[in-house]
């Protein structure tokens, strides 16, 4: 399998506050990888160097094979989507507007295409078209990060970045979004980064799942084998909590419903 994102021997030091040292990691094309961990273990930073919003203070970056310090910063920006907490959107533009800015940056003359592909987005995250004219303001928190999804989304990048997409909304609205998300990930098969401070939402999300602690991977793996065989007592804990909130004994992993969305952890 083609490898999308490579962190080779990256650091990153804040003058004498190091966050990430010695980090390795090879994420494969189409992953949906979720990345866990305490809070400033680095999750944040691993994500935002990916689209060169923080630069790594020692060792190379490569996305789709090309070292990151070599590519102009824009160009690869529009080339990988970003989502994050609360969308924040441009509150001066309506809905269609937030959502083909990026594609009408990346083709001005096709105006048809780029309007053909807010609706197509508009739908798929579950967006009536009667919004399109609509401001930020005139939304729920949860249409306005339906918006932010297909915003990134619209130019149909082969990246993901998403950061906690799903904290500023409420329980109802969060496992919607979970699973309109999913769905999207399926159709697509983009490669998608999700970080959450929710270990429910990285095992129902992820097809990998990385966990950090304090700038260093205690596992990457797949979400069965991540509570079948955590790699690490951080890890150990992380499971622990979730068998708790399952009510399951410690042998027992099937039947742990994930809000319908994966149906139960596989046998």
């Amino acid at each position: 399998m083609n490898t999308a994102i490579k962190f080779k021997d990256v650091k990153k030091a804040y003058g004498d506050k190091i966050v990430l040292e010695g980090f390795h990691l090879s994420i494969a094309k189409g992953e949906f990888v979720t990345i866990i961990g305490s809070s400033g273990c680095g999750k944040t930073t691993v994500l935002k160097m990916i689209n060169g919003l923080i630069t790594p203070t020692g060792g190379d970056i490569f996305v789709e094979g090309k070292n990151i310090r070599s590519l102009n910063m824009i160009q690869l920006r529009r080339n990988i989507g970003y989502a994050i907490q609360g969308s924040v959107l441009f509150p001066h533009m309506t809905v269609e507007q937030n959502i083909s800015y990026v594609p009408n940056l990346l083709n001005k003359k096709d105006k048809a295409r780029t309007k053909s592909a807010v609706s197509k987005w508009m739908g798929i995250v579950g967006l009536d078209e009667e919004m399109k004219d609509r401001y930020p303001s005139e939304l729920s928190g949860g249409q306005q990060q339906r918006v932010g999804i297909a915003r990134a989304l619209a130019a149909s990048p082969d990246i993901l970045l998403m950061d906690e997409p799903f904290g500023a909304v409420d329980e109802i609205t969060r496992g919607q979004l979970q699973i309109e998300l999913r769905q999207i990930y399926e159709k697509t098969g983009i490669t998608v980064l999700f970080v959450t401070h929710d270990i429910s939402e990285a095992l129902k999300l992820g097809t990998k799942v990385l966990v950090m602690d304090q700038g260093v991977i205690q596992q990457y793996a797949e979400p069965d084998e991540l509570l079948r065989n955590p790699g690490t007592d951080f890890v150990k804990q992380l499971v622990d909590r979730e068998r708790r909130s399952c009510h399951l004994p410690d042998d027992r992993l099937t039947e742990c419903e994930f809000s319908g969305l994966r149906g139960h952890i596989s046998d």
